[in-house]
């Protein structure tokens, strides 16, 4: 994975690279983003735990050195973000993703690795994990996939999220969606399906504001009113849910909208 690839986009990422930023955290000091470290150096998280609790708006809530005691503090504290490494010394990071999940649901797992393995990075998003940030990154970049996952986008490599989607499309059988599917897609908006069209091409927030001529917290609006009707969780799955059932357009040459996806 070449780190200068990273970026925060809407899903999925174009190609461009933005400029490392100042960070401005969202939440406010009563709801600061509340992060657990799992790694098994023990300099590495007490270096994590300085810098992070230093930030206004966030908050080490625990850390932990192997699945055991990561599971533990997961279930118990509940964060927001959990920073996990994906070498545990004797064990591996991505056979734990799957438990934390499970102990944590509503946590978003951030991979903060030294490990360049690529497809180790696609079976990590594969298994949920939302960002990953290489080690030598600047503590900036940390910052700032911290707080863009926190809000509900991807910290991806543009490569690596097409990557995953390309193999977990081609898995999928070419046939109509199942009824439930239609009932939930029938109960979209023009509006909504014009927003998912967007966010199937890569489009923020703001600019699909600027598009279709409406302010950003609308789109904000129309993206609950999505996720409630379509049964997501966040911006990836829905862009999956649009791909596998014609709502979006996979980036291709040519691609079609599945016809009972279309208005009538």
């Amino acid at each position: 994975m070449h780190s200068g690839n990273l970026k925060v986009q809407t899903f999925p990422l174009p190609l461009s690279t933005p400029k490392v930023r100042s960070v401005g955290l969202s939440p406010s000091p009563a709801q600061p983003i509340r992060v657990l470290i799992i790694d098994d150096h023990v300099v590495v998280r007490a270096a994590l735990r300085m810098f992070l609790d230093s930030q206004v708006g966030i908050t080490v809530v625990g850390e932990a050195s192997g699945p055991q005691d990561a599971l533990g503090v997961a279930a118990r504290e509940l964060p927001d973000i959990i920073l996990l490494d994906l070498d545990l010394g004797e064990a591996n990071g991505l056979d734990l993703l799957p438990d934390l999940h499970t102990a944590a649901p509503d946590a978003h797992v951030v991979v903060l690795t030294g490990v360049r393995d690529a497809q180790m990075h696609r079976r990590a998003v594969r298994l949920g994990a939302v960002g990953i940030v290489p080690k030598e990154r600047a503590p900036e970049v940390l910052l700032e996939a911290i707080a863009k996952v926190a809000a509900g986008e991807v910290w991806l490599d543009n490569l690596l999220i097409a990557s995953v989607l390309g193999e977990m499309t081609r898995h999928q059988p070419s046939s109509p969606p199942l009824d439930p599917e239609a009932i939930k897609m029938k109960a979209l908006t023009a509006r909504e399906r014009e927003i998912i069209t967007l966010i199937g091409q890569g489009l923020k927030n703001q600019t699909i504001a600027d598009r279709l001529c409406i302010s950003e917290a609308t789109v904000r609006h129309h993206l609950t009113s999505i996720y409630g009707k379509l049964a997501v969780g966040d911006r990836l799955e829905l862009a999956i849910y649009a791909y596998r059932h014609g709502l979006a357009c996979f980036p291709a040459p040519q691609c079609e909208i599945h016809p009972k996806a279309a208005l009538t």
